[in-house]
């Protein structure tokens, strides 16, 4: 017993480095979602280079993270790294989609397989977003095009059958996702509906007496 107060003193020193890194990382974090959150909104806004801006912060922080964690690995694949760097990844490919570009792969965001696929998930419901704001003026091919994507993302997601633990919860996603593709695209059947309608009314009057 007499080397105990030694291994607890390395056990100690050891705790104190983690934390230290830990509280690091914690901050590094908040500072990524705080810079997706601000891409997603300027995407809405059409401010494109301001949510360009903000993706290349954004990109400089999950670089630190993997750089300043790589001897943690624990720390780097706790929850809210990974959920920081699914907010990075729902930020990119929403601006992506929302100017008709090709996704970013994994390998471009240097992100792992499973945080890729849950961010790609919640990016359908930006995609929704962005198509109510458009039909709030009326049925669009480019919210047809969106819906698109979404169906897309869809059809890729529902194949990935494997355990939890291998994609990090992604099967309650993908049923998130299908609901938000299903109303999306009952909105947007609505709004083609109501065009037409209000095309024939339109040609209608047009036939009435006194009008020419």
């Amino acid at each position: 017993m007499k080397n105990l107060p030694v291994i607890a003193e390395q056990i100690r020193e050891a705790f104190e480095i983690r934390t230290k890194v830990r509280d690091q990382a914690l901050m590094q974090s908040r500072a990524l979602t705080r810079h997706c959150a601000n891409a997603i909104r300027a995407v809405h806004r059409s401010e494109i280079d301001l949510a360009n801006d903000h993706l290349n912060e954004a990109s400089i922080l999950v670089s630190q993270l993997k750089k300043d964690l790589q001897p943690y690995p624990e720390l780097f694949f706790a929850g809210y790294t990974q959920d920081a760097i699914k907010e990075f990844v729902e930020a990119s490919c929403t601006l992506a989609l929302v100017q008709n570009l090709s996704l970013p792969t994994p390998d471009t965001l240097e992100v792992e397989y499973n945080t890729y696929l849950n961010g790609l998930a919640e990016v359908t419901g930006e995609l929704r977003r962005r198509c109510m704001d458009i039909l709030r003026q009326g049925y669009s091919e480019e919210a047809e095009r969106l819906l698109s994507c979404m169906d897309d993302i869809y059809d890729v997601l529902v194949t990935l059958d494997y355990p939890d633990a291998i994609t990090n919860g992604l099967r309650r996603q993908t049923d998130i996702v299908r609901g938000i593709v299903e109303r999306t695209r009952a909105d947007l059947t609505l709004s083609l509906r109501e065009q037409d309608m209000k095309k024939a009314m339109d040609a209608l009057r047009a036939q009435l007496p006194g009008r020419e």
